[in-house]
């Protein structure tokens, strides 16, 4: 049974694309997707890389969830495209371990990534949280990915770090830029939360961030630029 805790609100049901080139995996994604109380539903479903660009580009889904491997294809060369068809986000559902490969789709344009072995359950809820806007990653794949993208001509670290905040994280460090100053209590206050969650919220952005106190998450969001909410927020 579908856990209704993470189901979306009620206001929109997430409209998902499959593209997979198995008939099984797409009738069993289907079906686990379209349940009555999973909060979506599949739009469309391809099985091959015209296909889906096709699909995509006519349908602007909320979620595509992709297999790597197209008929012996690797679709990362699609991955792009797909990612940039309006507000779609990608999540990889695949069967390969190879940490290059799973790397390499992250930096293409996937906001997350899913084991074909994984439980129903994980991939509905990765569903939901890529659609949310934050990353679904192994905590090991995102820390290696970081350092990996320090290095001279590794990519934008800084991108990835902020990509994986949440939007509430977002709103946090917002106030904490227009508030340096602001105590503890009195910010939670105005985000009209606790103070005790306001502490643990800011644990996992110091986490993400490589920070590790308010000074340092204050220097980190000036320098890039974090004191105002993302478009549509």
């Amino acid at each position: 049974m579908n856990d209704l805790r993470h189901m979306p609100p009620a206001s929109h049901v997430i409209s998902v694309m499959l593209v997979d080139d198995h008939k099984t995996m797409l009738w069993g994604l289907e079906r686990l997707i379209g349940g009555e109380h999973s909060g979506m539903r599949v739009v469309a479903t391809a099985s091959d890389s015209t296909e889906a660009l096709e699909q995509a580009k006519a349908l602007q889904p909320d979620v595509i969830v992709l297999d790597l491997d197209l008929g012996g294809i690797s679709s990362l060369a699609i991955l792009p495209a797909l990612a940039q068809c309006g507000g779609t986000r990608v999540l990889v559902l695949t069967a390969s371990h190879d940490q290059a490969v799973l790397d390499q789709t992250v930096l293409k344009g996937a906001r997350g990534i899913v084991s074909k072995d994984a439980p129903a359950e994980m991939v509905l809820k990765a569903i939901e949280k890529v659609y949310q806007g934050e990353l679904w990653l192994e905590h090991a794949m995102l820390g290696r990915m970081l350092t990996q993208l320090t290095q001279p001509g590794g990519g934008s670290a800084q991108a990835i770090a902020v990509a994986s905040l949440t939007l509430k994280e977002r709103k946090i460090i917002a106030a904490l830029v227009h508030g340096s100053g602001t105590p503890a209590k009195l910010l939670a206050d105005q985000l009209f939360i606790s103070e005790h969650t306001l502490r643990n919220h800011l644990t996992s952005i110091y986490r993400k961030l490589g920070v590790y106190n308010r000074l340092e998450l204050y220097a980190y969001a000036t320098k890039h630029q974090l004191g105002q909410l993302p478009p549509g927020a």
